[in-house]
Formats: structure tokens, C-alpha cells, sequence
């Protein structure tokens, strides 16, 4: 455990860079533009600019999306002192891109294309290695019990030809990495970050499952502990309507968040809210944490902003490029 005093400079550069977060003027402005052009030229006066100078295409602009981002992630890792706190923000992303290249492996056993255009540079460990890696199937310098894991993936592919199966073993896998990360940091705060990932992931499945009708009986294994809510008090929802959910869990804090959910009837249009409501969850797990002058917290609380802006920033040019109507857009974008 690093000591919470030699984040004061930590804390100090974050204050620092909260001059590349958008302020809500120019995500209003933006929401406001009649095309992608006008979009672009709004962008073009914030620190996006920076990679709008690679861009093909306005309809590229996922990749101008991912650069600050990744810019973001890079520049913390040179000064945070535990840059632990920088891995367990982006390890969901290596596990992303692992998913990929095993569907990639498959897709191509059955006549199909690997699909190398849905990796992210945004994980902890270099695409072009992670690719040789699986290749190669050479998985011994793979870290975060990926060298054990991409061998037991596709192991348990050849048993079961079940890729829902791969994934949700390899989910366990990464709720285990963060734990050993959120533990070895020795920030309670930390823990109380993935705890709401937690219950924020397991919510997701739970709800992905009710809209399938599925059994409850096989529903608990898709669930992960270590959450604020036991997945044992979550499989006994999924027979209850949605909408009692939140009377069901009101004695945590996930469970005042779903109050929503008694608006919305349709299962469909509810996974999409749900995205939101479990976003500004974690948003409020971690905004008191950017009043301490010395707390490591501020570290995750800083990328989870950036996060939540590229988030909105995608919804709104998603939106114009495809002329969604706006009222629909705004009540889909998160509050930080």
C-alpha cells in the first residue's frame, strides 16, 4: 500500500488536467450540431483536436474517441504512484480483447473472418502482443492469470462449443484480477468501486436473463460475488416483476438507484435506461472521493469522468450521424 501522502502531487496533476474534461457548454453545443461536420468543428476546440488530424472520415470518430482516452490512461501511469490504480480501470479491456480474438480463432475454424478491427488499445497490455500471444499459443508472458486462463478458454470451447460459456468463465477470471488489485492496494475506496462493479455487472446479466425467460436454475453462475448485494438475494428476483426490484434491494444503495425502473415496461427499451441508471451508480460511488486532498481514490474517480464523457460523446455522434431523434439522445446521456 502506498502512503496517501505522496498523492498530494498525484492529486495536484488530476486538478491539473480536469482542463481536458468537457464542460456541459460544449457537450450542449455539440448535442446541438446539425451534422457531423459542425460536430467536428466543435470537437476541433478541445483537446480532441489532438487526434482529429489522423481522422479519414467524420464517421471515424470512435478511433478519435479512444485516442484521448487512451492518451488519458498513459499520461496517469507516468505519475500515479501505485499505477495498480490505472490497471484495474483498464483490465476490463484486455479481457474485451481477448474475448475478441477467441471469437476471431472460432470464427475462422467455421470459414469466417478474424475481426482484428474490435480490439481496443485501450487495455493494460499491447494488442500486437496479445494477438502474437494467441497466435503463436504462447501464453506463458500473458499477466492478470491470462497465461492460465486463454488455454482454459479454449479448452472449455472444445467441450462444450458453448461461447457464452468462454465468456463467463473469463469474467470470473477478471473479477478475480481486480480483486487481487483492489486488495493488494489496500484502498477501501478502491473496494468500494468494484463492489459496484460488481453489482452493477450482475444486475446486467440478471435483467439480460429475465428478457430470455430463462431458468432460474441456471441463472446463478452467470453472477459474480463480492458485490454490495449477495448473488444469492439476486437469483430470488428473477422471478419478481422488474419493477419490485427496487423495493427488493432498498436496503442497498444499487437498490435506491433502480427506482427508475418502475417507468419504463418494456424489457427492451429497459436494458438500454439500465446502462445509464448503473452508470451514474459508480459515478456516485466515487464522487466523494474528489474532495481529499491525499486520496488514491481520486485517481479512479478522474478516469471514471473521462470515461463517462467518451460515453456521452459517443451517444451524441452516434445520434446525429444516424439523426436519432434528440430528446430520445438527451435521456440517455450520464450525468458524471
Amino acid at each position: 500500500m502506498v502512503p496517501s501522502e505522496r498523492y498530494a502531487y498525484t492529486v495536484a496533476r488530476l486538478r491539473a488536467m480536469e482542463n481536458r474534461l468537457l464542460d456541459e457548454s460544449v457537450l450542449q453545443r455539440l448535442f446541438d450540431s446539425e451534422d457531423l461536420d459542425s460536430a467536428m468543428k466543435v470537437l476541433g476546440e478541445t483537446p480532441y483536436s489532438s487526434w482529429l488530424v489522423e481522422l479519414k472520415s467524420n464517421t471515424d470518430f470512435d478511433k478519435v474517441i479512444e485516442a484521448e482516452l487512451n492518451y488519458v490512461y498513459q499520461e496517469l501511469e507516468k505519475f500515479v504512484p501505485d499505477v495498480r490504480l490505472v490497471q484495474i480501470a483498464r483490465l476490463p479491456y484486455d479481457f474485451h480483447n481477448v474475448k475478441v480474438l477467441l471469437k476471431s480463432q472460432i470464427l475462422q475454424r467455421e470459414g469466417g473472418e478474424r475481426r482484428f478491427d474490435l480490439l481496443t488499445s485501450l487495455g493494460n497490455i499491447d494488442t500486437d502482443d496479445l494477438i502474437l500471444a494467441v497466435e503463436s499459443e504462447d501464453y506463458r508472458l500473458l499477466p492478470f492469470g491470462l497465461h492460465r486462463a486463454v488455454p482454459r478458454c479454449i479448452l472449455l470451447f472444445e467441450q462444450t462449443h458453448d461461447i457464452l460459456e468462454v465468456e463467463k468463465y473469463l469474467d470470473s477470471v477478471l473479477f478475480a484480477e481486480m480483486t487481487k488489485i483492489a486488495e493488494d492496494s489496500g484502498v477501501e475506496a478502491v473496494w468500494n468501486w468494484l463492489r459496484g462493479k460488481i453489482d452493477s455487472e450482475n444486475l446486467r446479466n440478471l435483467l439480460r436473463m429475465k428478457r430470455f425467460d430463462m431458468d432460474p436454475s441456471v441463472i446463478a453462475p452467470f453472477l459474480h460475488e463480492g458485490g454490495f448485494v449477495s448473488t444469492g438475494k439476486l437469483v430470488g428476483l428473477i422471478g419478481e416483476p422488474v419493477e419490485s426490484w427496487s423495493r427488493d434491494l432498498s436496503f442497498s444503495d444499487i437498490g435506491l438507484t433502480l427506482h427508475h425502473l418502475q417507468e419504463v415496461s418494456d424489457l427492451s427499451s429497459l436494458i438500454v435506461q439500465i446502462e445509464k441508471i448503473l452508470d451514474e451508480y459508480i459515478s456516485r460511488i466515487l464522487y466523494k472521493s474528489r474532495y481529499g486532498a491525499f486520496s488514491p481514490e481520486n485517481v479512479l474517480h478522474f478516469l471514471w469522468s473521462k470515461e463517462i464523457e467518451t460515453k456521452n460523446l459517443r451517444i451524441i455522434l452516434v445520434a446525429i450521424a444516424n439523426h436519432t431523434d434528440k430528446e430520445v439522445v438527451r435521456g440517455l446521456l450520464r450525468r458524471g
